[in-house]
């Protein structure tokens, strides 16, 4: 019994130990960018010694490795509720207030995702070029089906995507200059619901 309680205990500290490092190596990426962090710098958020940390991840590859692999489903999960049975409207509506909403709930995650991509996304590629190109090329064609059906304006599907990632994206991406210009007082994430709720509305009437 007690043995299988040590097992247990094990089992849960280093279940602990690895959320911490994970947790600390995205506040870092997100501030530093990958080139920029060091492992040394994880370790000392984590709170672990750096030999610590490596005995479960072995490089600071690795880590950004699983943070990235984590955050892609993330970030498609929106996209993959699309409903091509639903309301055209109603469906491209609920997925601006889906991706506004990750931007507000994973502002680090997202700025991971974007220092990535700056740098050419020399670790995500694949998943770039195979999972995340497949689900958007299969919800174009839904929407592209809905203009030739005169249920949403004649938009570039494609683009129509690009643009509700820009718009959302942003308020994570770049929250400090957001806040900086709006001043006090102000929500940019409720205010950015209702304009792009609005905008929308308007961009996809027939």
């Amino acid at each position: 019994m007690a043995e299988g309680q040590q097992k247990t205990g094990t089992t849960r500290i280093q279940a602990r130990n690895r959320e911490a490092i994970l947790t600390a190596a995205l506040e870092v990426f997100s501030t530093f960018g990958f080139r920029g962090s060091t492992l040394d710098q994880i370790a000392d958020v984590a709170g672990l010694s750096k030999p610590n940390m490596l005995y479960y991840f072995g490089s600071k590859d690795a880590i950004h490795a699983e943070l990235l692999a984590g955050l892609l489903d993330t970030w498609l999960d929106p996209l993959r509720a699309l409903d091509p049975k639903g309301d055209p409207v109603a469906e491209i509506i609920a997925y601006v207030h889906r991706k506004l909403e990750i931007s507000r709930l994973y502002p680090r995650e997202s700025r991971l995702f974007a220092n990535e991509i700056l740098q050419g996304a020399p670790r995500i590629m694949s998943a770039l070029e195979g999972e995340l190109k497949a689900l958007v090329d299969e919800k174009a064609a839904v929407l592209k089906l809905w203009a030739d059906e005169r249920r949403i304006a004649p938009l570039p599907p494609h683009h129509l995507i690009f643009s509700i990632w820009a718009l959302t994206q942003h308020y994570a991406d770049f929250d400090v200059q957001v806040r900086a210009v709006l001043g006090e007082g102000h929500d940019p994430f409720a205010e950015a619901d209702a304009f792009l709720d609005t905008l929308f509305r308007k961009l996809l009437a027939p």
